[in-house]
């Protein structure tokens, strides 16, 4: 069933790879704003099947499982956490980890003018810095060449990026991130402050 309410906004933050993502919920969440986990679903159902948490194993494990259970198998658990969520009262939601065109388009569907996409994007060479450097699950370049392909290729990834609603380019420091997320969250697009705020 399509869900329809004014009051409610949802904020998916898509990219690539080391594109800052997880800075841009981090700081969200900080804020207590109540998020949504796409990646969670797949590390839940790893973790169900006895496999070890590796780059590897969730990446070969993340095509697997869309491949059998089908493309929609974790934005269908997402809106339910979503419904969840909303149903407790929460007016405004991150949605972490959007990855495919499928998914996106079944958001858009289940939830009409409330989903606000934003891409968070960084030249390549810069991502890949930045996977290198990151305390778990660091990549070569070569791996992280290999992920971006396979995340276009195989995974749709390149579509919602595409058509997302605002960009934020993450060139800089975290505190030039937060300042443009606040420019288009804030004043764009009237998204509260903090929760308490709204």
């Amino acid at each position: 069933m399509t869900h329809k309410n004014t009051n409610i906004q949802i904020i998916a933050f898509v990219g690539l790879a080391g594109a800052g993502k997880s800075s841009a919920v981090d700081y969200l969440r900080d804020k207590q704003f109540p998020s949504v986990y796409f990646g969670g679903v797949i590390l839940d159902a790893m973790t169900e099947a006895g496999l070890e948490h590796t780059e590897e194993n969730e990446k070969r494990f993340r095509e697997e499982i869309r491949e059998r259970e089908g493309k929609d198998f974790v934005v269908k658990r997402i809106i339910t956490q979503i419904r969840s969520l909303i149903e407790a009262g929460q007016r405004q939601i991150i949605a972490d980890g959007l990855y495919t065109w499928s998914e996106y388009r079944m958001l858009k569907r289940e939830f009409p003018g409330e989903l606000t996409v934003i891409g968070i994007v960084a030249p390549r060479k810069l991502r890949h810095r930045r996977l290198s450097q990151r305390p778990i699950r660091p990549l070569t370049e070569q791996q992280a060449t290999e992920r971006d392909w396979a995340e276009i290729e195989n995974l749709e990834k390149g579509g919602p990026i595409a058509v997302a609603d605002h960009f934020v380019i993450n060139d800089g420091t975290i505190e030039d991130l937060h300042q443009k997320l606040d420019a288009i969250l804030i004043d764009e697009i009237r998204f509260c402050k903090a929760p308490m705020q709204c």
